[in-house]
């Protein structure tokens, strides 16, 4: 623990196998209680690697529920635990563990409910790998939805973010996508609900095993930010009404 608040890491995993023991293995389990494992129905052994490592929570979806439904499965289980923090960590090593504790000393004292791993802030993105029209329409999208959700995010597509408790449990994030565009309707979501989030320089790794999506995938991604960005502005001017910004009651 941490200032007395329970700390749980959860990996949504699908295929991550070759990477998750150098992803656990730099956890801080000097501030970290609990890690929780989501296996996507992957193809490979990721369960067998995840129990051989002594992970609590090892839980398994027997058909493929998306990125967006590996997350709910995660969050589920982390307040089912008791947490006061919950920490997503891509078990694919593309994201450093290492940066971890810096997130969750700025939860556990309170300056801020959200932290997201930013790989815009500084050089970390391009120095890091990532492809130049993945970095461009990283970049074209930020700014629209800044625009649009009148916010100053460096990024809003990171997968290394952190919650406290109150937040999960004042947003419906059962409401939303199954899919990619989870992460940002719960963006969203958090900053219709009149939270804050702050955001740390993350390095990042880019290499064939870490997980990726295909360009087919990436243009359907980048309208469904557009469309979740365009709802959040209509539904602030009072001109629409979405499910997604319902609160848990």
């Amino acid at each position: 623990m941490i200032h007395g608040k329970k700390v749980v890491v959860v990996l949504p995993a699908y295929n991550a196998a070759l990477t998750l023991k150098m992803t656990y293995d730099e956890i801080p389990f000097d501030i970290v209680d609990e890690v929780i494992l989501v296996d996507d129905a992957s193809r490979d052994n990721t369960i067998e690697v995840g129990k051989a490592l002594g992970i609590q929570h090892v839980i398994r979806h027997e058909k493929n529920k998306g990125y967006g439904g590996n997350q709910k499965s995660c969050y589920d289980k982390a307040l089912e635990t008791g947490a006061d923090i919950v920490v997503m960590l891509h078990p694919d090593y593309q994201y450093t563990p290492k940066l971890l504790s810096a997130m969750v000393h700025i939860l556990a004292s309170g300056l801020y409910p959200v932290v997201f791993a930013s790989r815009i802030l500084g050089k970390g993105a391009l120095k890091g790998g990532m492809p130049m029209y993945k970095y461009i329409a990283n970049r074209f999208l930020t700014l629209s939805q800044n625009v649009l959700m009148g916010q100053k995010l460096s990024e809003y597509h990171t997968g290394y973010r952190a919650y406290t408790k109150e937040v999960l449990t004042t947003i419906d994030y059962h409401l939303n996508s199954d899919d990619f565009v989870f992460d940002n309707e719960i963006s969203a979501q958090i900053f219709f609900a009149g939270f804050e989030i702050a955001e740390v320089t993350c390095p990042t790794k880019y290499f064939e095993e870490a997980s990726s999506i295909n360009f087919q995938r990436s243009m359907k991604y980048g309208f469904g930010v557009l469309a979740t960005s365009f709802k959040y502005f209509l539904q602030k001017a009072g001109i629409g009404k979405y499910r997604i910004f319902s609160f848990k009651k």
